[in-house]
C-alpha cells in the first residue's frame, strides 16, 4: 500500500473516531453547558490538530513501531540466554515508559509528588513486570493465576497506602500503556510468541500490557508508603481567554515547541535502542530501514500534533465543561452524559486502533476490530458513569475496584485464554491520552464545582476506564463459548437418527 493511500485511510478512521465526541461537546455547549467563545475556539483548534495527529500516528505505528517491536522480540528470544532476555526486558520497559506522553500528562496533574519521582517509580514498575510478562510467555505460565496473585497483593497493599496516593497509583497503571508503549510491547509479544511452536503461542502473545499495567500500581503504592508527601495544592488547567485569531494561534504556538522537545526526548531512547539492536543482531536491509525511518517521522509528527491539540485545546474545555455540568440544576446529569462521552471517546484513543488491528490479525478475523471496538466502548461508558458517581458521592475507589477485579478475575476461569489476555490488555489500552487530557479534567472540573477533594474523588477516572473493559471483553468471550456449545448441541449426526427420522428428513 502506498504511503498516500495509507494516510488517506487513517484520516477517515480519525474522523470516524473523533467527530462523535466533538458533536456531543458542541451540543452540550449550545444547550445545558454554555462556554465562552475562547474555550470553544481552543477546543475546535485542538480538534483539528488531534485529527491530523491521529492520522500520522496510526500510520507511523503501523509502518515502524509494530515491525520494530516484533523484530526486537524475535531477536531477544533467539539468543536463548535468560539473563540477556531479562536485562533487555527491564531496559525496554524502563525506556519506553519514560517515553510515554500519557504518564507525563498525569504527572503534571498530580500535586502530591514531583513529576520526575513519579515517572521514575512508574518506569521501574513497568520494567520489572515486563520481565515477569516475558518469562510467563517463555515458560507458558497461565495468565489468570498470575493476575490473581498480582491483584491480591495490590489490594492488600491498598489498605496501607495514604489516600492521596491510592487513586493516583491505579491511574498510573492505566496511563503507562498508551500510544508509545502499546504498539511496541504488543509487537514484542508477537515476536516472542513466533519462536514458540505450540498451539498456545498465539494466546500467550497477549497479556504483556496487562502485566505491565500492574507494575506501576505496586510501584506508586510503595512510593506512597515511603515518600513524605508535602500535600501541595492542586492547580487546575488555565482556562484560556483570547481576544482574536492571532492570539489563538500564539497560544497553540507556545505549546508546540514544548511537545516538539518532549516527544523528541521520548522517541530518542527507543531509536537508540533499535539502532544498537540493528548493528548487533537485526542487520535489516536499507529498504526496510528507510521505511521504518519514514514511520518514525510519522509517529513523531502525529504525537506532537495530538498532544498539542489534546493538552492546549481539550484539557481546559474538559475542565470547564465539568464545572458547568456540576452547577446545573440536576448535577446527576453528569452520570449519563459522561457515559455517552465515554462510549465515543475511547474510539479516539490512538493505542486502541493498534490493539483492535492486532487482535483481528492474530485471531484471523475470529475477533473483529468492530467487535473489539464495541466491547471497549460499552466498558468505558460504564466506567465513566461509575467515576462520576464517585465525584458526586465521594465514595472510596476501593468500593468499586475490588468488586470489579473480583468479577473480572472470576470470569477468567470460564472463558478462552485468548479472551482473558486480550481483555486485560484492553483495559490498559483504553485509558490513553484522551482519558488523561479530557475525561480526567472533566471529573476534576465537576469535583471543583461540587467542593469535593480533587485527589481522592476526581483521580481514579483512568483506573475505572482501565477496569471495566476487563469484564466486557471477557463477557464477549463467554457469549462466544456458549454460542459455540449451542451450535454443537443442535448439530445432529445422521447415524444418531432412527429410520423414521431419516424418512421424515
Amino acid at each position: 500500500m502506498s504511503l498516500r493511500k495509507n494516510l488517506s485511510e487513517k484520516w477517515k478512521e480519525a474522523l470516524q473516531a473523533v467527530l462523535p465526541i466533538v458533536c456531543i461537546v458542541m451540543l452540550l455547549c449550545f444547550t445545558v453547558a454554555p462556554i465562552s467563545p475562547s474555550i470553544l475556539l481552543c477546543f475546535l483548534m485542538g480538534t483539528v490538530l488531534l485529527l491530523v495527529g491521529m492520522m500520522f500516528f496510526t500510520a507511523g505505528a503501523e509502518i515502524a513501531m509494530t515491525p520494530m517491536g516484533e523484530r526486537v522480540g524475535t531477536a531477544m528470544t533467539k539468543t536463548k540466554k535468560l539473563w540477556i532476555v531479562t536485562l533487555l526486558s527491564f531496559l525496554l520497559g524502563f525506556i519506553i515508559t519514560i517515553s510515554e506522553p500519557d504518564l507525563q500528562v498525569l504527572a503534571e496533574q498530580v500535586p502530591s509528588v514531583p513529576n520526575i519521582i513519579l515517572i521514575l517509580s512508574v518506569a521501574f514498575g513497568v520494567g520489572l513486570f515486563l520481565i515477569v510478562a516475558l518469562l510467563r510467555m517463555l515458560f507458558s505460565i497461565a495468565l489468570p493465576h498470575l493476575l490473581i496473585g498480582c491483584y491480591v497483593l495490590v489490594f492488600i497493599l491498598a489498605f496501607f497506602v495514604p489516600g492521596e496516593f491510592l487513586a493516583v497509583a491505579f491511574d498510573s497503571g492505566g496511563v503507562t500503556t498508551g500510544p508509545m508503549t502499546v504498539p511496541f510491547i504488543m509487537a514484542l509479544g508477537v515476536g516472542i510468541a513466533a519462536i514458540r511452536s505450540d498451539r498456545h503461542a498465539a494466546d500467550d502473545s497477549f497479556g504483556l500490557v496487562a502485566l505491565a499495567s500492574v507494575g506501576p500500581i505496586l510501584a506508586v503504592m510503595a512510593l506512597g508508603m515511603i515518600y513524605n508527601s508535602k500535600k501541595t495544592t492542586y492547580i487546575p488547567p488555565v482556562i484560556p481567554e483570547i481576544s482574536d485569531s492571532v492570539e489563538l494561534w500564539q497560544m497553540f504556538g507556545r505549546g508546540l515547541p514544548k511537545y516538539l522537545e518532549e516527544i523528541a526526548f521520548s522517541l530518542l531512547p527507543i531509536l537508540l535502542f533499535f539502532l544498537a539492536a540493528q548493528v548487533i543482531v537485526l542487520k535489516m536491509d536499507r529498504r526496510h530501514l528507510l521505511r521504518m525511518g519514514v514511520g518514525l517521522v510519522y509517529t513523531y509528527i502525529g504525537l506532537v500534533l495530538f498532544l498539542t491539540g489534546a493538552n492546549v485545546g481539550f484539557m481546559p474545555a474538559g475542565n470547564f465543561l465539568g464545572q458547568m455540568l456540576a452547577q446545573f440544576r440536576y448535577p446527576w446529569i453528569l452520570v449519563p452524559l459522561a457515559m455517552i462521552m465515554g462510549y465515543f471517546i475511547v474510539r479516539a484513543e490512538p493505542a486502541v486502533y493498534v490493539l483492535n488491528k492486532q487482535v483481528e490479525e492474530i485471531t484471523d478475523g475470529a475477533i473483529s476490530a468492530k467487535a473489539m471496538g464495541l466491547g471497549l466502548s460499552i466498558g468505558v461508558a460504564i466506567s465513566l458513569g461509575l467515576a462520576m458517581i464517585r465525584v458526586l458521592t465521594g465514595i472510596s475507589i476501593l468500593w468499586l475496584l475490588i468488586p470489579g477485579y473480583v468479577i473480572a478475575l472470576g470470569i477468567s476461569f470460564f472463558v478462552p485464554k485468548l479472551y482473558t489476555a486480550i481483555a486485560f490488555d484492553s483495559g490498559g489500552v483504553a485509558s490513553g491520552p484522551m482519558t488523561a487530557t479530557f475525561l480526567l479534567p472533566l471529573a476534576q472540573g465537576a469535583c471543583t464545582a461540587l467542593g469535593g477533594n480533587i485527589v481522592t474523588d476526581a483521580f481514579g477516572v483512568v483506573a475505572m476506564v482501565a477496569m471495566t473493559p476487563l469484564i466486557t471483553i471477557q463477557v464477549m468471550g463467554l457469549a462466544a463459548r456458549i454460542m459455540q456449545h449451542r451450535k454443537k448441541s443442535v448439530t445432529v449426526e445422521p447415524h444418531m437418527l432412527d429410520d423414521n427420522a431419516i424418512i421424515e428428513l
